[in-house]
């Protein structure tokens, strides 16, 4: 090679190497997304300051006439900040709570040691995992016998959650279910059944070969319009719910429609076999599979994941914590800011 050969081909490669050095820098700087819409939260004083033996928790609570509520909390999570708030710090449900229960706080990160029962010693966040806690706050209420007679998964509306508070408080779970109890007590005059042009009309469920989100709705949901106004609405929600076919059932309904599964069923009917309490539940499918249940309210962040780890078949490779876990990354690398918070109302 010619000496003014070299010389160009010197030049050239330190060329390269100061782009690629540039580039890696540019990256490197690049600002990291950040993760907003948490809200700091404690459990009102009120609460049992328990040693975290809780078949002594459970005996104690029983001479009184009570039950023990345990209390899974998330710390800045913004679901249980609303209900403690809403339900545990306000009146009437404050009394009705301190007079029926004995309420403890469980981390579902903690490193506290808890004697849940006879075979299990382990930490706050073992307990979680034990118990596959998934939404915060999840609310257990244990009998006497120190059995698990309810389970609250997520955020209810103070409205709803009065009518769990007396099933388990007047021991209505040795004698019915509570899809049955809730059905009898709860007001059908609250919400009237609204359209959204995200619906489609359909009354033959099997026909949906693709993504098929059944929304669960009915006269007795106090967050229907939160759900329509401020998720549903939502923009980023409205992208991911693109590949869904949506179709909205009135759950007090005993219309004939046909299911999932090609059989013959009715609205009130799937609610109840799918246990949905909630209103409003989804129930999102994929190629006639169950992929995800919402029987919460779901804030927009959370509610587009889910719907875009069904419509995008993520499931196929993965379960939803590792996808969540991900996914989170992803958009922090990318600069984007996540907000866990509730939405504004769409006017």
């Amino acid at each position: 090679m010619k000496p003014a050969q070299k010389i160009l081909r010197g030049i050239l490669l330190t060329t390269l190497l100061i782009l690629i050095s540039n580039h890696a820098l540019s990256a490197d700087s690049s600002p990291r997304g950040s993760i907003t819409g948490g809200i700091a939260h404690e459990a009102p004083p009120w609460f049992k300051e328990s040693f975290l033996e809780i078949v002594d928790d459970v005996d104690e609570a029983s001479e009184e006439g009570k039950h023990v509520l345990l209390f899974f909390q998330l710390n800045g999570c913004p679901y249980c900040a609303r209900m403690l708030e809403e339900s545990f710090k306000t009146e009437p449900l404050t009394s009705f709570i301190q007079k029926h229960f004995d309420s403890i706080a469980i981390n579902v990160q903690g490193d506290r040691e808890i004697a849940y029962n006879e075979e299990i010693s382990v930490t706050e966040k073992e307990l979680s995992e034990i118990l596959k806690v998934r939404a915060t706050p999840a609310i257990v209420f244990l009998d006497e016998n120190n059995n698990t007679v309810v389970r609250v998964n997520g955020y209810r509306a103070p409205e709803r959650f009065q009518y769990v508070l007396e099933y388990v408080s007047s021991k209505s779970y040795q004698s019915t279910g509570l899809a049955d109890f809730l059905q009898a007590k709860l007001k059908r005059d609250v919400y009237k059944l609204r359209d959204n042009p995200l619906f489609t009309q359909l009354t033959d469920l099997s026909s949906v070969k693709g993504p098929l989100m059944v929304i669960m709705e009915d006269g007795s949901c106090y967050d229907c319009n939160e759900f329509h106004d401020g998720i549903l609405a939502h923009p980023q929600v409205q992208k991911e719910i693109s590949p869904f076919t949506i179709v909205r059932l009135d759950a007090d309904s005993d219309q004939m429609i046909i299911g999932v599964d090609g059989k013959s069923t009715t609205p009130r009917e799937m609610a109840k076999k799918q246990n949905m309490f909630y209103r409003p539940g989804v129930l999102a499918f994929n190629q006639g599979q169950l992929i995800r249940r919402h029987d919460s309210l779901t804030f927009p962040h959370h509610f587009k994941e889910s719907m875009r780890f069904t419509a995008g078949g993520f499931y196929k490779k993965q379960d939803y914590r590792s996808y969540s876990e991900l996914r989170t990354e992803e958009l922090l690398s990318q600069g984007v800011t996540i907000d866990l918070g509730r939405p504004k109302m769409a006017k």
